[in-house]
């Protein structure tokens, strides 16, 4: 009997399970700490140009008209989504890492991942992610945009209605292709950002990832933020429209993807596919830094379960 009671103990939660748990966590931190800027990046984002002077412009005209808990219109979709959509990202993202190390050790080489390889982890992540992030975002851009009155009771009604006047594949998953070509470069950058900080860290201090300092991770996920919204912004501009675009198929200003590039190129030139980049830049590093230190935090604390 002392020898069954001496025996260790199966976990509670697969490492898998953990990754996820740890991920939603961060999205949830996530999503408190950016959504209102947020919305200030899909007003300038969406908005005819000269709408908005400039981001304390708009953020002082959404306080003036709609009162500061316009801020958070339409938190409840991405606080439940966005938590999905990282905890997707983590889960994928961390088991592939523990792959590719796998393959490193079977090839002879370190276990050790490359930055390509942390890219790669990153890219297939956010492709992933995709078919959970491009339908909770069309919600949440219709639920921020829309006016008073609003037109929409909820996330469900929003759903409704899109589904009626465009149906599902046209309609809820509007702006899928840019949707993709931000998730896999922008998530590539970003989980190779964070990683490569980190490594660093742990190799010249000598420490394990049990005892990387949350300030280091506060830091390194302001920068991981950096590395997706500097590199994968435009398709961020490109899927916003899209998804404010008219439900009426026939009353929409863009037939797809690449007409819309055509009209953004044509109005605005360059600097419309950077419009409301301000506001994002601003935003990331806070959420971005509150996700990884969040995302740290739950996985040291789940470890032993």
């Amino acid at each position: 009997m002392a020898e069954l009671n001496s025996l260790p103990k199966a976990p509670l939660l697969s490492q898998g399970n953990k990754d996820v748990l740890s991920g939603t966590v961060g999205g949830i931190a996530q999503v408190l700490v950016g959504q209102p800027l947020d919305i200030l990046k899909v007003r300038l984002q969406t908005s005819p140009p000269g709408t908005y002077t400039g981001m304390l412009d708009c953020a002082t005209r959404i306080v003036r008209n709609e009162g500061p808990l316009a801020f958070y219109k339409g938190t409840l979709t991405p606080l439940l989504g966005v938590g999905a959509c990282v905890s997707i990202q983590f889960g994928v993202v961390e088991a592939l890492k523990r792959h590719f190390s796998s393959s490193n050790l079977a090839a002879g080489r370190a276990a050790d991942l490359s930055y390509s390889q942390f890219y790669l982890a990153g890219g297939i992540a956010g492709l992933a992610n995709s078919f959970v992030a491009g339908p909770v975002e069309h919600i949440r851009i219709r639920l921020q945009t829309q006016p008073s009155p609003p037109l929409y009771r909820g996330p469900l009604d929003c759903i409704r209605q899109i589904t009626a006047r465009s149906g599902l594949l046209h309609g809820v998953f509007r702006g899928q292709m840019p949707t993709f070509a931000r998730e896999f470069h922008g998530m590539g950058m970003y989980f190779l950002t964070y990683e490569a900080l980190v490594q660093r860290k742990l190799a010249n201090d000598r420490i394990t990832r049990d005892q990387l300092p949350g300030t280091y991770a506060m830091f390194a996920g302001a920068m991981a933020g950096y590395g997706l919204w500097l590199t994968a912004y435009p398709a961020d501009i490109i899927k916003s429209k899209l998804q404010t675009d008219a439900l009426d198929p026939a009353k929409r200003r863009y037939t797809g993807t690449l007409d819309c590039i055509r009209q953004t190129f044509r109005a605005d030139g360059l600097k419309g596919f950077f419009r409301g980049l301000l506001p994002t830049l601003v935003r990331s590093p806070f959420a971005n830094a509150a996700t990884f230190v969040a995302f740290e935090w739950a996985a040291r604390n789940l470890r032993n379960l």
